[in-house]
């Protein structure tokens, strides 16, 4: 029953994903609040997940005519290195960071509710 919970959670951050939001804003809280997955183990899985549908999203981005091949390396390069060098204080600080993540998640849904609430009151919604 636990793996249908699973695949659950990967349905949603998947469906999060190809609409164009980081399916990880869904996938690691279901995973870490609902499931119990430690964080770190979440945000692996995520990750991970992340591989095959940044694929296809830069796939069709390509066939779509919608990247600038030759901007591509001022972008990777540097942000290859940030990954790189941000991963080993990642080790360092995962509790700070995943109450800063919950922070932002929390900063994300206000936002959120806030844009459909003047929705509303102008009538657009």
């Amino acid at each position: 029953m636990k793996l249908l919970w699973y695949a659950l959670a990967g349905v949603c951050g998947g469906v999060l994903a190809g609409m164009g939001m980081g399916g990880g804003t869904l996938t690691i809280p279901i995973l870490v609040l609902l499931l119990s997955v430690d964080q770190l183990t979440a945000q692996f899985v995520n990750l991970i997940a992340f591989l095959p549908t940044g694929a296809a999203a830069l796939g069709m981005h390509l066939k779509n005519k919608l990247v600038e091949p030759a901007a591509l390396p001022y972008i990777l390069i540097p942000a290859l290195a940030a990954t790189a060098a941000t991963s080993f204080f990642a080790q360092s600080a995962a509790e700070w960071l995943g109450k800063l993540y919950g922070g932002f998640l929390v900063l994300i849904a206000l936002f959120v509710l806030a844009g459909g609430v003047v929705r509303g009151a102008r009538g657009e919604g």
